[in-house]
Parts: structure tokens; sequence; C-alpha cells
């Protein structure tokens, strides 16, 4: 970052004493270190007083007590930290935290729920159906049909998503969600273009066009693959890119999400948009979508951090 361009010592020392909580216990704790360190670094070198918490267990609750911590960055993904429970610890302490409250992030953390409440708002959103038991897979064949998505329910990070083109898949990818999540979802398969809007000030920023090199954007994809193609601008049309974003700022708003996050978004071979999931706490990773959304908009990482930890005023 440009020295001219590093903020005054006075604006960043309002915001006190700052804790990136990162890691944690859930199946996504490397991205989250990733994200929590990148994180840390930004605010370091622009002169915040930030330190970095490896949120394990509930001793980091502790911890933050004796550092005197006056606010915090979460950069935890996956349950624990970014489904309401760490959100709710913050709040019991009385310390402000970046990102959706407790509300909205469970809400967002549980994909089939989070999806009842966009079909009740009149939202697209693939059809659906939550496998509980065995028994319950060849109502899933009928009701939804082949190809489909089979998903945990509270997972993020793409972990545990395959897709079932067959009755055999789908067995084994019902087995396989399994044993991650005892919530599984069905989701009718959509071939088309996948797409991104990041969320920050609960406002939409440029939408990214994706393009996996293998069957879909799974966590490979995301996080290891050189070949997946980021596309910003992504190549709709101004009217069509504002029509995607209000859809999402629309689905942001409804499942009580704040502050920043993103929204996933389909667009079939007709090019009509099915919301898949909101991310409450995205990665800020070098393959991470939020910092490029907000790169396009004119915003550098360090920029796009500082402005999220402001959120947690909001």
């Amino acid at each position: 970052m440009p020295e001219s361009s590093i903020p005054d010592a006075s604006m960043t020392s309002r915001f006190g004493k700052v804790a990136v909580l990162m890691g944690g216990p859930s199946a996504e704790r490397e991205i989250s270190l990733l994200s929590g360190n990148a994180v840390l670094a930004a605010l370091q070198q622009q002169g915040v007083d930030a330190q970095g918490f490896d949120a394990k267990d509930s001793s980091v609750l502790a911890d933050l007590q004796d550092a005197g911590i006056d606010r915090v960055f979460i950069a935890l993904h996956g349950r624990w930290g970014e489904d309401g429970v760490m959100q709710g610890a913050l709040e019991v302490l009385g310390i402000p935290y970046t990102g959706s409250g407790v509300l909205g992030s469970a809400i967002a953390m549980e994909k089939a729920r989070c999806k009842l409440m966009w079909q009740g708002a009149g939202l697209p959103t693939p059809e659906f159906m939550l496998l509980k038991t065995e028994s319950d897979l060849a109502q899933a064949a009928l009701q939804i049909g082949f190809p489909m998505a089979v998903k945990p329910s509270r997972e993020g990070s793409s972990i545990g998503i395959s897709k079932a083109e067959n009755q055999v898949e789908l067995l084994q990818s019902w087995q396989e969600a399994k044993k991650l999540d005892d919530i599984v979802l069905a989701e009718k398969w959509i071939n088309g273009t996948e797409l991104t809007v990041a969320m920050l000030d609960d406002r939409a920023l440029p939408v990214i066009s994706l393009e996996a090199a293998g069957k879909f954007y799974d966590y490979e994809a995301k996080y290891l693959s050189e070949e997946t193609a980021y596309i910003c601008p992504c190549g709709l049309t101004a009217e069509f890119e504002e029509e995607v974003q209000k859809l999402a700022t629309r689905a942001f708003d409804i499942s009580a999400c704040s502050g920043w996050g993103r929204v996933d978004v389909l667009l079939d071979e007709n090019q009509k948009p099915y919301l898949l999931e909101v991310n409450t706490v995205p990665g800020m990773t070098s393959h991470s979508l939020v910092p490029m959304a907000a790169k396009q908009a004119g915003m550098d990482f360090n920029q796009l951090v500082l402005r999220i930890l402001e959120t947690a005023d909001d």
C-alpha cells in the first residue's frame, strides 16, 4: 500500500485494541487461518493495534477479556464462528464485532431454512428438499429429478457438496454429506453461469462471474486451482447486473444479514437468476471474491479490511 494512503494514526487509534478471530474448530479451519492472517497483516500495516486469536475453543472469550479487546474482526468460517454462536458470546461480553448479528448469522448458516425464507418472500431459489433418512432419497428423485446437488445444510466453502446423476450416486452423496451434518439438502442442479455478489455496508459491489475448470465451483476450484477464471466486470449488461445486485441485496436483507458478506447466484440457460446461499464471513484469501469485487469498485485490500472493521460500529 503506498505510504500516502496509509491512514493517519489518529484515525486508526479510535478502533482501540482489535482482535482478529480466526481458525476455530470447524471444517473450514485452514481457510479461516489464511483469511485471518491476511486481515491481521492488513490492519497492522495501517497502524491498527490488532492481534490474532485462534478461536479453537471457548477459552478464547476469557483471552479477549484479559487482553482488553475493544472490538473484534471475525474471520471465522463455518459453524461455531459464523453461525451466531460466537456473535452471541461477544454480545454478552459487550464487544462490538464485524458482520451479521446472531439472527442473520444463524439463518445464513443453515441453507435449508434460509431458502425457506426466500421462498416465503417470493425470491427464486432452486427446488430442494431435506434428506433426513435413506427413504427420502427415492422421493427426492421423483420430486427434484436428476441431476441434483447434495450438500450439508450447515457447511461452507463447498465442503461436502457433490453432484448426483443417478440413484446410486445420490445414496453415496447423502452418506458422505451426512458425515458432516445431520441436516442434508438435495437441490435441483442448474446448468448455467455462477455469479457472486459481494455486499459491503449492505450495498452490492460489482458482480463477479466464475468459470471453474471442473464440474462445478467446489472447494478445490475455490482455494487450490489456478485454472478457475474470475471475470469482473462480469459481462452482463449494466441493466441486468443491476437486477442481480438488487436480488442479492433483497436476499441479504431478508436473511437478516448486515455489514458485509456475499450472496451466490446461478443463472440458468435462460438467464433466470436463482439464489444459492449467503456467506456472512466470506474468505479473505488470495483467491477470495470479496476483495476482487472491492478492487473493481476502486478499493484495495487494506482499505476493504479497514472499512469492514468500521462496520463493527454500525
